[in-house]
């Protein structure tokens, strides 16, 4: 068979002056009309200045228009969220924000949320190799004993971020380390990708026995969740946590705790037999939502979304629900959350700037509470299949 020439690559194009302009993204809209033959007039419409874009994104051409609702009013009892708060969600999905609302109005009468940072880690992985396992072994004797200095190369890169331990794990004549560092109301995978960087330059210039190093080993796991940060944390742990008494849900919810408590045996099973790495129910659906409308990194929905949930039902017929979101990834400072509509997500929950991304997090720990005592008694009540049809993408 001939081989074939492959087609002209006609590239996206540039305003190499000032590619960050409306008349840029007019260009680029103009050029995908011209090639493919769709019209963009909604995505070309958008109250955003293109020049507050870069770092942003690239090849501007408009905007993705989600709708936002508003679910609340949130009553919580955090040590960072105090109050009541009217909750964003940037979704496509008819029911999810009632489901969530009606989920706020039920522990609103139960007393609030309580929601608990239980730890603050955001990781770097470089891996080290050497001639054998003993120089591994000894390396990682050479980092407890040069902590102070490593600490200081990498914090010499960042004015927020700090460095808190090194983990280590040790595979053939490979150590993977963990450089878990807090990084104040930013994200910080790209604070904590510099200051790694420093750290490691620092340890080739002053260990000779290592063959050669990555800087990222995938052992901090970026964007894929893992066992390893749901057991040591990637992001922010948070836990939520209610007690419903039974007559509140009855009334509110047309459940029962003793129900609820035996789906959740049922559904903890289920669970384990098909090996996911949450025994809730949508948690993905409230934190996507939430990230969506508040400028987060998408993305980190894969690690964000991981949970466990745990329940009881009390002797008095109470239900104590809490779920635990071990890798949950939000920044109140740099990346999307200041662009426009964004920035307004943050502001209406108080949550814009610093200092405030421990709000944020107890405040979607929160949210995802309400979402899963929601849906989790829709189920029971036989009420899910039927508030689709009338509300959601099934209604004829």
């Amino acid at each position: 068979m001939e081989p074939t020439t492959p087609p002209t690559r006609i590239p996206v194009p540039r305003d190499r002056e000032d590619d960050y302009s409306n008349a840029a993204a007019a260009a680029r809209r103009a050029f995908v009309t011209e090639h493919t033959g769709a019209k963009l007039d909604h995505v070309g419409s958008y109250s955003i200045d293109p020049a507050t874009l870069p770092g942003n994104v690239e090849h501007f051409v408009g905007v993705a228009q989600v709708p936002i609702g508003l679910a609340g009013p949130l009553l919580v009892n955090g040590e960072h969220a105090q109050g009541e708060f009217y909750v964003p969600l940037a979704t496509a999905e008819g029911t999810l924000v009632a489901s969530y609302n009606r989920g706020m109005r039920l522990l609103h009468e139960a007393g609030g949320v309580t929601t608990t940072i239980m730890a603050d880690h955001m990781q770097r992985a470089p891996s080290f190799i050497f001639p054998s396992a003993r120089e591994s072994r000894a390396f990682g004797e050479w980092l407890d004993e040069n902590f102070d200095a490593i600490k200081a190369a990498a914090e010499e890169t960042t004015s927020t971020g700090k460095l808190q331990e090194i983990e280590r794990y040790s595979a053939g004549r490979i150590l993977y380390t963990r450089f878990n560092y807090t990084t104040g109301d930013a994200a910080g995978q790209n604070l904590t990708g510099k200051a790694t960087q420093a750290a490691c330059r620092w340890i080739r210039a002053n260990n000779d026995t290592i063959e050669h190093h990555f800087l990222e080993s995938n052992f901090a796991t970026d964007k894929k969740s893992s066992t390893i940060n749901m057991l040591r944390t990637r992001g922010k742990r948070v836990v939520a946590e209610a007690t419903i008494p039974n007559e509140i849900l009855q009334r509110v919810m047309r459940s029962d705790s003793a129900l609820m408590f035996r789906a959740r045996q049922v559904s903890n099973l289920g669970g384990f037999m098909s090996g996911v790495n949450n025994n809730g129910a949508h948690s993905a659906n409230g934190i996507t939502a939430m990230f969506i409308a508040t400028g987060q990194d998408a993305a980190n929905v894969a690690e964000s979304s991981a949970a466990y949930v745990y329940a009881e039902l009390r002797d008095n017929g109470d239900y104590y629900f809490s779920i635990t979101i071990p890798s949950l990834i939000v920044a109140t400072y740099g990346g999307g959350t200041g662009l426009g509509t964004q920035r307004e997500c943050l502001e209406m929950m108080d949550c814009y700037g610093t200092g405030k991304v421990g709000k944020l997090a107890e405040i979607v720990a929160a949210t995802v509470l309400c979402g899963e005592l929601s849906l989790g008694s829709a189920i029971v009540a036989e009420e899910w299949v039927d508030a689709h049809d009338a509300h959601g993408r099934n209604r004829p």
